[in-house]
């Protein structure tokens, strides 16, 4: 499924759409041209009761996944930002460090962003990314390892460049997480199987005008693939038309570009 990521977002949704209305549409007419709307009318008070309980209960669950894939949507999003604002911020930083010293960490940095623009945002869509595949990262480490407080101007600006160099492998790390942090299979069972029992449940409430009762089944059934599909798009933040923007690491990159 995860070609529907690559397509745009209403094209996806339509595909998807198209498919599950058809399949509940067909068991809708399967039952009512078994059973009449009469004898489905018998158990209308204690159907509606049940199916009242069983909806809000699917509601609960659904709603709780949504708020959890967004927020590791969001956290992905806020963690791309947060990655670019310290290669920025290191980049200034380092203006004040000998100008051998001060070249050598911000062609570093330059080229740190342009791996992550250009390479791994892009590999992170597959999973390709290993959380020890930095090399660009693991270069800028080294550099600041092998300075020593020698090379910097005062003790505080060494020991603060530290703390910044650190907290943006940090970054990158929990961008990395977020890309792998994918809902378990048994969740996906939960939702699937509360789809087709929530659908399946209408076909039991006989209504004498059959176009009014499959309108209301394919709006249903719309409703809850687009929830499901919006589930999907958020549990993979870096893939398809919908991933979260690079923008921020590509405006970094420029502008040390044009300050080197």
């Amino acid at each position: 499924m995860s070609f529907l990521l690559d397509l745009p977002t209403w094209l996806s949704f339509l595909m998807l759409s198209i498919i599950t209305v058809t399949v509940s549409l067909s068991g809708l007419h399967f039952i009512r041209k078994k059973y009449p709307a009469e004898a489905l009318k018998e158990n209308h008070e204690v159907a509606a009761i049940i199916f009242n309980a069983f909806g809000l209960l699917y509601a609960v669950v659904v709603a709780f996944v949504v708020f959890v894939t967004w927020n590791g949507y969001d956290d992905a999003t806020k963690n791309l930002q947060m990655e670019a604002n310290e290669t920025i911020d290191i980049f200034y930083s380092a203006a004040a460090y000998p100008d051998s010293v001060s070249k050598l960490i911000q062609t570093g940095l330059i080229d740190y962003a342009s791996t992550v623009y250009n390479s791994e945002i892009k590999e992170m869509s597959s999973g390709d990314v290993s959380l020890y595949s930095g090399g660009a990262l693991r270069k800028l480490l080294t550099t600041f390892n092998t300075l020593g407080q020698k090379s910097a101007p005062n003790r505080e600006l060494y020991s603060e460049s530290l703390k910044k160099i650190n907290s943006l492998a940090e970054y990158r790390r929990l961008r990395i997480f977020a890309g792998d942090d994918t809902i378990p299979d048994v969740i996906w069972f939960v939702l699937m199987i509360g789809a087709v029992i929530t659908v399946s449940y209408t076909y039991f409430f006989g209504s004498k005008n059959l176009r009014a009762q499959y309108m209301m089944t394919s709006a249903l059934t719309v409703t809850i693939t687009l929830i499901l599909f919006l589930i999907y798009t958020l549990d993979h933040p870096f893939s398809g038309s919908s991933k979260v923007s690079a923008r921020p690491m590509k405006q970094v990159m420029e502008i040390m570009q044009k300050g080197l």
